[in-house]
């Protein structure tokens, strides 16, 4: 069949998500594709961060315990919220730190090497910051990166085989620290078979979730995995640079922070102030320091919102809309130079579409000028991202034509075919 505006128009009437749109500040004459990279603020994360600098206004030192969003409690009532979006029991999740931070606390808390097992598993194709983590951890360790990181490579430089992982759980293996969801290609790594396969060979194992946490449901209890970690602010809209979120199995409870700070401690032994660490009896044990209380509020009205939707409705929708844009890129853009470069399996795609083109960064700028926000990714890929609570398909069907026509007219050609300092 083909697709036109109106089958666009109609699965909008029909989309029962629809109605979130107007909880979102969207742009006039400007469609948002970037969403995983920065969601869009909502009215509700404003409204809840307006609370919170009118709990310090109206209460100071006192808002710790008083107001609308009493702080000393945040990270946890977070985590609460948070909880069914990974799969995790109340007590596994806390709202703490950044993405990189929580992956050092959790690394220097379970990679423990010992006789054979030194070496860390990851793969060649995770963001770059994982990787920097992971390097420093074996530098403190007094282990070269070299022989004692072991990166699964790619067949293709695009995707990561589940067999090729499991070959390489050796017995040198200490830790496992994969992405669930490949931050370029978009591809959904098999969580559940990949934990199995760990657990069977005594190793830890534990997700990088940036790219998965609010696009996509998972199970993390349910699947034994040990721990992970994630940032707030792509599809969960937390807001730039939000405080990031991690998990811990509760079977781990007890273990020692490997970094210990004092909003580790159980909350009602905290202020006595003793040099003995009490540690909480939950995923709160591995909380450092104190917390960003302004950039956590902005997260309560953002995750009411997914409390309200339903994940297992974001997803489905999610899968449609993205599938929409495929179709229509096939049925408009054939002979334009793309490849979609993302799996178009339902169960190995993510929340974004991976476009490939040579002039990708050109074409990027061009997208921007016409006012449509993608994101670049180096060398050569362009990534769409349809966001399930505020992208229409009528805004899909308008991208698809407004891309044909750059291409057509070669709009791209007035600019350098390279990233901008932000890609």
């Amino acid at each position: 069949m083909l697709l036109s505006l109106e089958n666009a128009q109609l699965l909008d009437k029909e989309d029962s998500l629809n109605r979130y749109r107007e909880e979102f500040y969207l742009k006039p004459n400007s469609i948002y594709l970037d969403g995983n990279s920065l969601g869009l603020l909502s009215k509700r994360a404003e409204r809840t961060l307006l609370e919170s600098l009118n709990d310090w206004k109206e209460h100071g030192i006192d808002g710790w315990t008083k107001g609308k969003h009493p702080w000393f409690f945040l990270s946890e009532k977070l985590g609460e919220m948070m909880a069914p979006l990974v799969g995790g029991l109340a007590n596994e999740v806390i709202v703490t730190g950044s993405t990189t931070v929580n992956l050092h606390q959790l690394v220097a808390t379970f990679y423990k090497p010992e006789g054979k097992r030194t070496k860390i598993l990851a793969d060649e194709l995770t963001f770059p910051s994982d990787i920097y983590a992971l390097q420093s951890q074996l530098r403190i360790h007094g282990l070269d990166s070299n022989t004692h990181l072991v990166r699964v490579k790619s067949r293709d430089g695009s995707f990561l085989e589940e067999e090729a992982i499991i070959e390489a759980m050796t017995d040198e293996i200490a830790l496992i620290i994969l992405p669930t969801v490949l931050y370029r290609s978009g591809q959904i790594l098999d969580m559940k078979r990949l934990t199995a396969e760990a657990n069977k060979r005594g190793i830890l194992i534990g997700f990088d979730g940036c790219h998965s946490i609010g696009a996509i449901p998972h199970s993390f209890t349910e699947w034994g995995v040990d721990f992970a970690y994630w940032c707030n602010y792509k599809h969960l809209n937390g807001g730039p640079g939000t405080v990031g979120g991690l998990y811990v199995n509760s079977k781990h409870f007890g273990t020692a922070p490997g970094l210990a700070g004092w909003f580790g401690s159980k909350k009602e032994k905290q202020f006595d102030m003793e040099h003995t660490l009490t540690l909480a009896d939950s995923a709160g044990a591995y909380q450092i320091g104190t917390p960003h209380v302004l950039s956590l509020a902005p997260l309560l009205g953002a995750l009411e919102i997914f409390t309200e939707a339903g994940i297992e409705n974001i997803r489905t929708k999610s899968l449609k809309i993205n599938k929409f844009l495929m179709d229509l890129l096939e049925q408009e853009a054939t002979g334009l130079g793309f490849m979609i470069g993302n799996p178009l399996e339902d169960y190995r795609r993510g929340g974004h579409v991976s476009l490939e083109h040579k002039e990708a960064a050109r074409i990027c700028k061009a997208l921007k000028e016409n006012g449509i926000i993608p994101d670049f990714r180096a060398p050569n890929i362009i990534r769409l991202a349809p966001v399930a609570l505020y992208t229409s398909y009528s805004e899909v069907w308008e991208v698809v034509q407004v891309l044909k026509k750059i291409m057509t007219e070669k709009q791209y050609e007035k600019f350098k075919n390279e990233r901008e300092i932000i890609a």
